[in-house]
């Protein structure tokens, strides 16, 4: 077989595509690099991996730039990695997956995948969440849960730390600051949070009693069809800010709620978390995480 004619044929196919079929340039992309990464694969095995780098002088030649070593070997590390996911998928591009190439860790591979499927990310997103280090901050038990491809709980895709971006670099800390904060990059808070988070009010007025209380952000997940109750503490957690976020939760449940909507979700962001009154709280609805200021 003459892998260099078929890899060389592939890639003008391509290209060839590209010019007449938009609609297919990032299908026939894909399709391209895995089988050129294929061939490369199988070419190696035959000739030894000294054979890319003869390829690549070969194809540079022929048909111009584009062809290097090291993007030869991508396509190859490509077919490679595709053989551990089991499946191209379409929803992502040929360089969402360069991005991924680096990392042996499957079941990061699957997140990121994910992610990008279900938020469309474009490369450079993909990137930043991938700098961010967003799997590692995933509880162990969701990681766990990915190798095992169970269902997920509100909890299990709640980062910790959260990450909240201080793009006017206040040097003091308060809950008020940590607010204005969120409330300024909403939507990376959101998505720091997991999937279905909608923002509804902050500083949400109720009564109780005779006085007025205020809870800090009053969210909704549509995925899990219920409201969450957040407040934000820049101390250590302590057993009085589970008592205030019980007594928030319940007042929404009764007053807020609908029968069909689901029991409401409390979540503790503080600065520094304290497991031990977690795991000894009795409402077991009630999250924890830390934030980190960047």
């Amino acid at each position: 077989m003459n892998y260099y004619t078929e890899i060389k044929n592939k890639i003008i196919d391509n290209e060839i595509t590209k010019k007449v079929k938009d609609y297919s340039k990032n299908k026939s992309d894909l399709n391209t690099y895995f089988e050129v990464g294929r061939l490369l694969s199988e070419a190696g095995k035959h000739y030894g991996e000294g054979i890319i780098k003869e390829y690549s002088k070969k194809l540079t030649k022929e048909l111009g730039k584009g062809y290097t070593f090291t993007s030869l070997t991508r396509m190859k590390k490509f077919y490679i990695l595709i053989q551990k996911v089991a499946t191209v998928s379409q929803q992502l591009t040929y360089g969402h997956y360069v991005e991924l190439l680096p990392y042996n860790d499957i079941n990061k591979i699957n997140y990121y995948i994910h992610v990008v499927e279900t938020y469309n990310l474009s490369v450079r997103e993909l990137r930043t969440r991938i700098k961010n280090n967003e799997y590692e901050r995933l509880p162990l038990e969701t990681r766990n849960k990915i190798f095992k491809k169970e269902d997920n709980k509100i909890a299990d895709l709640i980062k910790n730390p959260i990450l909240i971006n201080n793009k006017y670099n206040y040097e003091i800390i308060s809950e008020k600051v940590l607010q204005r904060l969120i409330l300024e990059d909403m939507n990376n808070f959101l998505k720091e949070l997991g999937e279905g988070f909608c923002y509804i009010s902050n500083e949400y007025k109720i009564k109780i009693g005779d006085r007025y209380n205020y809870i800090d952000l009053l969210l909704y997940n549509i995925n899990y069809n219920c409201y969450v109750v957040i407040e934000l503490k820049v101390t250590e957690l302590k057993k009085e800010h589970i008592g205030q976020i019980e007594t928030y939760m319940a007042y929404i449940d009764k007053n807020i709620k609908r029968i069909d909507q689901d029991k409401t979700i409390g979540i503790i962001i503080t600065r520094r978390d304290n497991k031990y009154l977690i795991e000894y709280s009795s409402d077991k609805t009630i999250i924890s995480r830390n934030y980190e200021i960047i």
